[in-house]
C-alpha cells in the first residue's frame, strides 16, 4: 500500500533498578491513524492483489465494533473501493448513528450488510459466498479479521533484523494472522507467545494450518471472562500503564496481552536476563466504544 507509513519502532520499557529482564514494545499502532498494526500487515498484499485482478470493489466480515471493519472501509476511502461489510446482527440496522465503528466506517464510504447471527455462522460456506455474489456482483472477498495467506505474508514482515536479539515474542491472537506471521519468522532461539483474546483453546487448530515453526505457544488465562470482557482491576491496569509508559492499550486485544505480559514477568514464568518483545497491533479505536459502556455501569473510564 503506497502511502505514508510511519515505520514501527520497538520502545523499551523501564522495569526497574533492579529488574531481571529487557521488555520492549514494537509500536505497530504507529503506522497509520486508520489503517494501523496488524490490519495494515494484513491488508497490504491484499489490496495488491485486489489491483492486480482490477476489482473494484472489497467485501468483509465483523461484528459490530470490529478494527477490521474499520481498517477495510479506510483503505477503500485511501485508494478507491468501494467496499461492502457484512455485519454480524440485524438489530444494529437502525443504531448505527450510535455505534463509532460503524459510523466511521460509513463516513468512509462502506456499505453494509446486516445479517442474524445465526445466517453470520454460515459466513464461509459456498452458498452464502455465491448469495452474496448474487447481489453484489464481483468483488474481491477478505475473509473476517483478514486472515489469509497473503495476510500471513504481510504479518511475517514484521520481525526485523534488529529484533533478534529477542528471546520471546509476545502479541495478542484473534483470528491467528498475526502470531501466524511472526512463527514464520522468528529465529529458532525465539519462542512466540500468543495471548488470544477470546475464551477457549480452538485457536491452535486455526494457527497450525499457517504456522511452519514448532516453537510457540497460546496463554490462555487472560481473556478475564471471554471477548469484550473486563473488570475494573484491568481498567485500572490499562490506566496506569498509559501513566507509566505513555503507551495506550486497547481493553479488547492488547491490553490483555501486556496484563498477561506483566503477570507472568511477576510470577517468574520467563528465565533471568530474558528479553522479551511485545507486539503492540493497534485496535486503539475499540477505546471509545468500550468506554461508553463503562460509563453506563458507572465505572471508571479508559484514559
Amino acid at each position: 500500500m503506497n502511502f505514508k507509513v510511519h515505520l514501527s519502532e520497538n520502545q523499551s520499557l523501564n522495569l526497574g533498578h533492579n529488574a531481571k529482564h529487557y521488555l520492549s514494545v514494537k509500536r505497530e499502532d504507529l503506522i497509520h491513524p486508520y489503517i494501523s498494526g496488524n490490519k495494515y500487515r494484513k491488508l497490504k498484499y491484499n489490496v495488491a492483489q485486489a489491483k492486480e485482478e482490477r476489482r473494484s470493489t472489497l467485501l468483509t466480515f465483523g461484528g459490530a465494533f470490529s478494527n477490521h471493519i474499520a481498517a477495510v472501509a479506510a483503505v477503500g476511502k485511501e485508494f478507491g473501493f468501494e467496499t461492502i461489510g457484512v455485519i454480524r446482527g440485524e438489530e444494529l440496522v437502525d443504531n448505527i448513528a450510535n455505534n463509532p465503528t460503524l459510523q466511521f466506517a460509513k463516513s468512509c464510504g462502506m456499505k453494509f450488510k446486516f445479517v442474524t447471527r445465526e445466517a453470520y455462522r454460515n459466513k464461509i460456506s459456498e452458498e452464502f459466498i455465491q448469495n452474496l455474489k448474487s447481489e453484489y456482483a464481483d468483488f474481491y472477498l477478505i475473509p473476517e479479521g483478514g486472515t489469509n495467506d497473503l495476510a500471513i505474508k504481510g504479518c511475517e514482515e514484521i520481525l526485523l533484523e534488529e529484533d533478534s536479539k529477542f528471546d520471546y515474542i509476545c502479541c495478542s491472537v484473534g483470528t491467528g494472522g498475526t502470531i501466524s506471521g511472526l512463527i514464520n519468522t522468528c529465529r529458532p532461539h525465539q519462542q512466540i507467545l500468543g495471548f488470544p483474546a477470546l475464551k477457549g483453546d480452538f485457536l491452535r487448530e486455526e494457527i497450525s494450518k499457517f504456522a511452519k515453526n514448532p516453537n510457540w505457544q497460546l496463554i490462555t488465562d487472560y481473556h478475564f471472562g471471554g471477548y469484550a470482557k473486563i473488570n475494573k482491576e484491568f481498567i485500572g491496569f490499562i490506566n496506569q500503564f498509559k501513566s507509566d509508559y505513555n503507551i495506550p492499550l486497547d481493553p479488547i486485544y492488547i491490553g490483555k496481552m501486556m496484563y498477561g505480559v506483566m503477570d507472568l514477568l511477576s510470577k517468574g514464568y520467563f528465565p533471568e536476563a530474558s528479553k522479551i518483545l511485545v507486539i503492540h497491533t493497534g485496535g486503539l479505536q475499540g477505546i471509545s466504544r468500550m468506554n461508553e459502556l463503562l460509563k453506563k455501569k458507572k465505572w471508571p473510564l479508559i484514559s
